[in-house]
Formats: C-alpha cells, structure tokens, sequence
C-alpha cells in the first residue's frame, strides 16, 4: 500500500466515502433558534440566556470547518461574569478525567491561595449524577470565583466554565447551575452517569526500559476503546510521575489491576497518552489521543519508563518520532486513516 494513502474506515455509520468525508468537513458546528444555541453534531443545546448570562459569540475552538471542537461564550449585562460551554469530541471522552485535569489546571494558573469548595455529581437535563460540578475560590489571590460543570454525552464532552470577581460569587454559581439545569442532551440515553475521579494505592510500577516494534500496516487499525473505567466508575491510581520540559504528568492506571491499561493526561481537552495491552503477555499498544484525531503507534514489549515516556512527550523519542498512522474523525463519527511517515503534530 503506499505511504500516505487515505483508508476510509466503517466507523459508527459504515464505511465512509470520500463524498461523505467531505459532507462531514463541512458540518456547520452550531445553529442558533429563537431561544437556544445547538451543537449540531452533538444534539446538544443551551439557551441563547440563561442564569443571566447571554450569549456574545460562538464558533470553533480548533480544527476549523471538523464541528468537532466547538465553544460559545456568554457574559453578564455588565461583562463582569464571563462563561464559555465547551462541546468538543476527544477520541477519548470521559468526563472525570476532564474535571480532574481542569482542576489541575485551575490550581496552576490561580495560584497557590485557591481553594476547591465543591466537587461533586449534579444533575443535568433533569437526570441526576450526569454532571461533575466544581467550584474554586480564592482565585487569583482572593480577586475571582470560578465554577465549572462536566458532562459526557455519547462521543462528546461538555464542560462550562463560569468565572467572575469574588464579590460576584452568587452570580457565577447561579450561571452555572442554571447552565447545567438549562442544558438540552436530545439523545438522553448518550448521557453517561460520571462522578469525581477517586484514587487508591497502586500496583508496583515495572522496572527497565521497554522497546517499541512497529506493527505492520496491513494490521493497523482503530484503536480500541482503551480498557480502563471511565467516568469514574472504578477507582484509578497513581503509577508515577513524568517530568518533562512542559509539565509534570500523573501516570493512571485502574486501582487493583498490574494489567490493565495506563493513561498519562497531558491536558484537559482530553491529549492522553494511552498504553494498552495488546494482548496476555504481548505488551503494550501506544496510541496518543486528542480532539478528533488518534495518533497510532507500535506495540512495546514492556510499560515504558517513566523517562522514555517524558521523552515522547518532548518529541525526543526516535522511536515515536512519527506515527504510524493517524485517525482523523469527523464530527460525524467517520473517520480516514492516514498512513505511513505521519509525522508527531
């Protein structure tokens, strides 16, 4: 097969033609009525205003023209109070991975005197434990509260972010609350039940470096949904950490289980690095997942070091300097695979 050929995949609605490849590119990512703003893709909708907050603009995050990385953004009469409803659709969706990443998140950029007064499950749509709610304080040196809500529906993840001064504090968890209670999910059984993650002790971590083997082509495919408990269903622990010239990243694992895959959250819209079994005693697949696309890589005959793993992460790895292939995905859940000398973006 040469290098670079697209390969439509019979992913979610059957196989994909270039024809409906391009009708999916074009998807226009949000349609406003009367009272409401809808995702399209998604089937997902928010009032036009709501906890008096109204909408001011909407469009796409990244990966222009995909529908695939959505947000809209809404302010008080007065501007003071600022919220943004993410709908985007990362190859691995699991809403308790983005609270626990944007509660990391928060904690670097709001500084040390910022404390989480809410994290908890909420209803959403009228159906409760199908939200994680979160609320901060003590922002940016006592100036700001801010508030957030998570939801995992179908392929997708919803996540508000409702930010406003200290003073203001009434306001932004009225936004947000109204946002999670005003929020319309048209396919309600897409909707997962999802709570804080929660962590136990973990099983030893291997010990050495492992080696990567390419896999053949005509064996590439999709990944898999990544064996480990989602939404926090299960508990998770923590393997280790890495260390990299960006960041320090956890290394997750599900609590109990020395087989089981391992996860390294790099962000929180959803770049994971994912190792996983290939089968009992085959090591491990690495693919690198992200909004809309999935990075495909070899098998490693062991779990990497936490070393090897830091060197992925700075694009430093000889061995993942490219990727096998890539998987592109349409808002649509279609997807074309792109093979062969894929370079690292």
């Amino acid at each position: 097969m040469p290098a670079r050929a697209l390969i439509f995949l019979p992913i979610a609605l059957g196989l994909a033609t270039p024809a409906l490849a391009q009708a999916a590119q074009d998807m226009e990512a949000w349609t406003p009525t009367a009272t409401a703003l809808r995702a399209n893709a998604a089937g997902i909708s928010l009032p036009q205003t709501v906890g008096g907050l109204s909408l001011t603009k909407s469009g796409e995050a990244s990966n222009g023209g995909r529908a695939v990385d959505n947000y809209a953004q809404y302010l008080s009469q007065d501007g003071a109070v600022q919220a943004t409803f993410y709908v985007y659709m990362p190859t691995y969706a699991d809403a308790s991975l983005a609270a626990y990443m944007t509660d990391k998140a928060i904690m670097e950029r709001f500084g040390a005197k910022t404390r989480r007064t809410s994290y908890d499950s909420a209803a959403v749509d009228g159906l409760a434990g199908r939200a994680i709610r979160a609320v901060y304080d003590d922002a940016a040196d006592g100036a700001l509260t801010t508030a957030a809500g998570f939801v995992h529906a179908g392929r997708w993840i919803v996540k508000i972010r409702v930010t406003g001064p200290t003073e203001r504090r009434r306001d932004v968890l009225a936004g947000l609350d109204a946002m999670l209670a005003g929020l319309q999910v048209e396919d309600k059984a897409s909707l997962h039940r999802t709570a804080p993650a929660q962590f136990a002790a973990c099983p030893v971590a291997d010990a050495g470096e492992a080696t990567l083997t390419r896999a053949k082509e005509s064996t590439l495919a999709p990944a898999q949904d990544i064996r480990i408990p989602r939404d926090g269903k299960d508990q998770l622990c923590l393997r280790g950490a890495v260390e990299t010239a960006e960041g320090r990243y956890d290394i997750l694992q599900q609590a109990g289980r020395s087989d089981g895959a391992i996860i390294v959250p790099v962000d929180d819209s959803g770049t994971l690095l994912a190792f996983d079994p290939a089968a009992p005693d085959k090591g491990y697949r690495l693919s690198i997942h992200m909004v809309g696309q999935t990075d495909l890589y070899g098998t490693y005959d062991r779990v990497p070091s936490a070393r090897q793993i830091a060197a992925i992460l700075d694009g430093k790895d000889p061995q993942t300097a490219q990727a096998q292939a890539i998987v592109a995905y349409a808002a649509t859940g279609e997807a074309t695979m792109q093979l062969g000398g894929a370079a690292r973006r």
